[in-house]
């Protein structure tokens, strides 16, 4: 049987590697539009088509973006085949090129080169470089970031935060207990009337104080720490009254050779067992026994105890603490007349503690809420005294007179009276310190109002803490300024206004925490004074009315605090020295 012949079939289409080179081989020309891809497929007057296309046909006109170039790349199973979406080529413009067809076509000048790859024999595209190198960058990021273990890590946080989220810790309340009990109040503090009426409101109650207020009138010389046995403190009142009876010989009060008086100063040296905390609180008064046999110190503190002291006692039992007053002591002196007087001066009240009585006595009680500041004895025989105020105003005192009524007071103009301390020859003298004043008057013409000054000693610019004469002339006059001064003043001679002599830069800001340095004389020494000090190492600092430092006590490894308050022993080489914690320190041959 004779086979029919083979019917004609459309020729076959050339592969895209044939195609890519015929084209390439193919002069410039209009591009001939191919052969429908349907079957009886139509005219050239035919509209626009879209084809999928499974090869890179050249547009005239047209460019594809990278991105729709690498939808196939990634996409789909067919990770190799890439779907465009184009129009026919029967609508490229007429006169133009193919892609690649010369260096001057729109393909060559604007594409990347992603699509020049070399086609696979099935008619897929292989990946360019740029393709490949991205692919190649994506899989070793994932690779380093999987190293990591980035969501591990943060898969345990978060498990870590909602657990401490739903387990908060919280401190449990104590349940009141139902059967606790109940204190019973009595009808007074419920505010209510036995009778079943409720009482009216009272005005609120100041709280309780610390220690009880002293009473006004004689107070018996009694310590606070006696407990029973009153042997020791009846041993320390009877070593008081017994150098208060020996008179003490005639010293040398005018050492003239500054060579043999800075010797002695450098003979005084602190031990551990001259240091003792006498009183509780800050010390702001020092007062030393004239004896010379037997070492005994009193210190008034803020609260207004007094602390006496037997140094050469060696026992710890040595000091004892007594409560004559309920304000700082601020100024306090054995009677240089009979040193079995001890006199001190609170805000309240002046008073004389007697061993003899074992009494403190009221010599005068402040009135009409005016405080007492200081005071000073106007005679030899200390039967009256000078007084100032706080509120600026002074007082003449007689012990003589019965009463606690001063016999004279007086306004000598000052807003606030800190110190006054009497000449040391011409008694009838006084000095004043106030808020910048300085003046001398005499007692003799005081009157109520309109106090006019012997002599003013200018130069003060903030508050003056103290002004003392020298003590066996009175021809200088010390004093010390809130400005970090301290001044020496010639008052050999009284006239109107006095200029100072000599300047000393000295740092004088003690702050609310410590007493105001007051600078005092050596009583053997007439030209030469003791004050506190602010500078490290802790130190006493002695210095001459030139402005001189002269000397420093201190001890590295006994004193670290700072003495505000000093006092020297009116005849033996022996400082005492005051800080803020109670404590005193005894520098001594």
């Amino acid at each position: 049987m004779a086979l029919p012949p083979p019917a004609s079939l459309p020729p076959a289409e050339p592969s895209p590697r044939s195609r890519q080179r015929m084209q390439e081989s193919t002069p410039t020309g209009p591009a001939e539009p191919p052969p429908s891809a349907e079957p009886g497929g139509r005219g050239a007057g035919a509209g626009r088509e879209l084809r999928v296309l499974l090869t890179p046909l050249a547009v005239a006109g047209r460019r594809l973006l990278p991105q729709k170039r690498l939808l196939g790349a990634y996409g789909g199973a067919a990770a190799g085949k890439r779907l465009r979406l184009q129009r026919s080529p029967r609508q490229a413009a007429p006169g133009s090129l193919p892609a690649g067809s010369g260096s001057g076509s729109a393909w060559d000048e604007e594409s990347d080169g992603s699509d020049a790859g070399d086609a696979a024999e099935n008619g897929d595209f292989e990946l360019s470089a740029y393709e490949r190198k991205r692919l190649k960058n994506i899989t070793e990021n994932a690779k380093f970031f999987a190293a990591l273990q980035l969501h591990e890590t943060a898969a345990r946080l978060q498990q870590m935060a909602n657990k401490k989220q739903s387990h908060p810790t919280k401190r449990a309340k104590p349940k009141k207990a139902e059967d606790e009990t109940v204190l019973r109040r009595s009808m007074r503090l419920q505010r209510v009337d036995p009778l079943g009426i409720p009482l009216s409101e009272l005005p609120a109650q100041p709280e309780a104080e610390e220690y009880p207020q002293v009473p006004a009138g004689p107070l018996p010389m009694i310590p606070e720490d006696q407990v029973g046995n009153s042997k020791l403190a009846d041993d320390l009142l009877a070593t008081w009254m017994r150098i208060s009876e020996v008179r003490a010989h005639g010293t040398e009060k005018l050492t003239s050779d500054m060579k043999r008086y800075q010797d002695s100063l450098n003979s005084m040296v602190l031990s551990e067992d001259s240091i003792k905390k006498v009183v509780k609180y800050r010390v702001c008064s020092i007062a030393i026994h004239p004896s010379e046999s037997i070492i005994l110190v009193a210190a008034g503190d803020r609260c207004g105890q007094i602390g006496l002291w037997n140094v050469s006692c060696r026992a710890e039992e040595g000091a004892h603490v007594f409560t004559a007053h309920n304000d700082p002591v601020s100024c306090m002196q054995f009677s240089p007349f009979n040193p079995a007087h001890l006199l001190s001066v609170s805000n309240e009240s002046l008073r004389c503690g007697d061993v003899t009585r074992a009494v403190f006595d009221e010599i005068c009680r402040s009135e009409d809420e005016v405080n007492l500041s200081s005071f000073d004895f106007l005679d030899d025989n200390a039967s009256t005294a000078v007084v100032g105020h706080w509120g600026g105003d002074v007082c003449v005192v007689d012990r003589r007179t019965p009463g606690t009524s001063p016999e004279l007071s007086a306004d000598i103009g000052f807003k606030r009276t800190r110190t006054v301390h009497v000449h040391p020859v011409n008694k009838q003298y006084f000095i004043a310190a106030g808020s910048t004043d300085v003046c001398i008057y005499d007692v003799r013409c005081l009157a109520a109002e309109r106090n006019k000054p012997v002599s003013s000693l200018r130069g003060h610019t903030k508050s003056v803490a103290s002004a003392y004469f020298s003590p066996v002339t009175g021809s200088r006059v010390v004093t010390v300024c809130a400005d970090n001064k301290l001044r020496v003043y010639d008052t050999s001679s009284l006239s109107p206004t006095v200029t100072a002599l000599s300047t000393v830069s000295h740092n004088n800001h003690t702050g609310r925490w410590l007493t105001r340095f007051r600078a005092v004389w050596d009583p053997k020494q007439e030209h030469c004074f003791v004050v506190g000090s602010m500078a490290r190492p802790r130190q006493i600092e002695v210095f001459q009315d030139t402005g001189k430092l002269l000397h420093s006590f201190s001890n590295l490894d006994c004193l670290g605090s700072i003495c505000s308050i000093n006092s020297f022993h009116p005849s033996r080489n022996i400082l005492v020295g005051g800080n803020s914690s109670g404590r005193l320190h005894v520098f001594k041959e």
